[in-house]
């Protein structure tokens, strides 16, 4: 780890340097426009409870902020669907920081400002010449809060985003600035990775790169379930998407690379779509990448919509939960029971594999996996005893949920649920004892 005092030497030559510690809490707090940090998440479900909202346009401001702070989140694009990241304290923006995207070529790496758009920096990467090895799903969301949350894209062979981070730079409970690399601090890292917002306020992201690529994306209709695994492992991404009302898939979409051969029309069982299709009944195509096998780059196909159009109006809710790769099918059969209580208030159903990695509170912690992601409407009332049961005829396969969506697992279930739990809460009473970024939901499931 690198302390303060030594990273910003050597990223200000020249410049002020603050000091470590407390310190920094004897000067005044420019907060930058408060006005600019929204008040809820994009589903709306969420109104943040923050005293005060701040939108610092430097580390230095954000630094003293945190450190007199009594209690600081960060929030990014708001795509979290729970209060994960609210607060009773302080609401901290970091789009005023400024927007770096360095490339180092040596390394085939990239630092990117924490609060930039994955879309954002994905266009600036493949017209220098390079690619990520993974997107999420929407290209909208903050590059630090997907991370943080174990936010993933799809594919047997790739890791959620998180497993693309070489190092990060946060500013820690006392607003001193930290720096933590892969190669230097090993296991600590994999603890800090997917950190939940709760080990720092996280200012840059240093990520892998690979050399760009062309992706085709086709879709297919109308899926038996018993090609289920086939179908995931069929490409470098693959989603299926589901009602709950048949016991087939609607949808089977599936990115490949370009050089690789198209499927036929009737793969597995299907009929190839003969036109764009939104995985959604009766949302507009035109949001969603390309699809009908028309080449196009990594990053204008690897998620399902554009960055350029809003990828649905934002009533919705959204639970997931990442389960044993290999238990694919006996999970879909412990969910049949149930179908007739999912449908009536779902408005989709996606299934996607991620490859197992070693960061501590992933949900692909040391197990190759199957995320069922649920997007329900806009009703908690109906929905939550939904949610419930599933949870409960998924209880055998030991879920673990998105830590960024709906969900109400007991805590025990969940601790018992990461081989690395104590870790990381001794690493969180470590890095933050006197709670300064602690949340209720964080208080609920890593008890102080």
């Amino acid at each position: 780890m690198t302390t303060a005092d030594e990273l910003t030497n050597a990223a200000m030559p020249g410049g002020p340097t603050g000091s470590a510690g407390r310190s920094v809490s004897d000067a005044s707090v420019p907060t930058g426009a408060g006005a600019d940090v929204p008040r809820r998440n994009w589903a709306g479900n969420v109104r943040y409870s923050a005293r005060r909202f701040h939108r610092p346009t430097s580390v230095d401001q954000l630094r003293r902020l945190v450190a007199a702070a009594e209690r600081v989140r960060v929030v990014g694009t708001g795509h979290s669907f729970n209060r994960l990241g609210d607060t009773d304290g302080d609401l901290v923006s970091l789009a005023g920081l400024p927007s770096e995207i360095t490339i180092d070529r040596d390394r085939r790496q990239v630092t990117v400002a924490a609060a930039l758009r994955y879309g954002d920096v994905a266009t600036r990467l493949h017209a220098e010449g390079y690619a990520l090895a993974n997107l999420a799903s929407l290209p909208h969301i903050s590059v630090a809060g997907a991370i943080a949350t174990g936010t993933h894209g799809s594919g047997e062979a790739n890791g959620n985003l998180g497993t693309s981070v070489a190092a990060l730079e946060l500013v820690t409970a006392d607003g001193d600035l930290l720096r933590v690399d892969r190669d230097i601090d090993g296991d600590t890292f994999a603890g800090m990775v997917v950190g939940l917002g709760a080990l720092g306020v996280v200012t840059r992201v240093t990520l892998d790169l690979l050399p760009t690529f062309e992706v085709r994306q086709y879709v297919q209709l109308d899926l038996p379930r018993e090609h289920v695994d086939a179908a995931l492992g069929s490409a470098y991404s693959v989603s299926l998407f589901t009602d709950w009302r048949t016991p087939r898939f609607n949808q089977v979409w599936r990115k490949q690379r370009a050089d690789e051969a198209a499927p036929s029309p009737d793969w597995l069982g299907t009929t190839a779509a003969d036109a764009p299709q939104h995985p959604v009944p009766g949302m507009p195509a035109q949001n969603c990448t390309p699809q009908l096998g028309v080449p196009g780059p990594w990053h204008e196909r690897l998620p399902h919509f554009q960055l350029g159009f809003t990828p649905s109006s934002g009533d919705e809710l959204q639970s997931e939960y990442h389960l044993p790769r290999a238990a694919a099918a006996q999970a879909l059969a412990a969910l049949d029971p149930i179908a007739h209580l999912i449908a009536p208030v779902l408005q989709i159903c996606e299934l996607r594999t991620v490859a197992a990695d070693r960061l501590w509170l992933s949900p692909n912690h040391d197990r190759d996996s199957l995320a069922v992601h649920f997007t329900w409407v806009d009703d908690p009332a109906v929905v939550l005893p939904v949610v419930a049961a599933v949870e409960e005829r998924l209880a055998p396969f030991q879920p673990r949920p998105h830590w960024g969506k709906v969900f109400a697992i007991d805590p025990a279930e969940v601790a018992a649920a990461y081989p690395r739990y104590a870790d990381f809460a001794a690493l969180l009473a470590h890095l933050d004892p006197r709670g300064v970024f602690r949340t209720e939901l964080l208080d609920r499931y890593f008890p102080r």
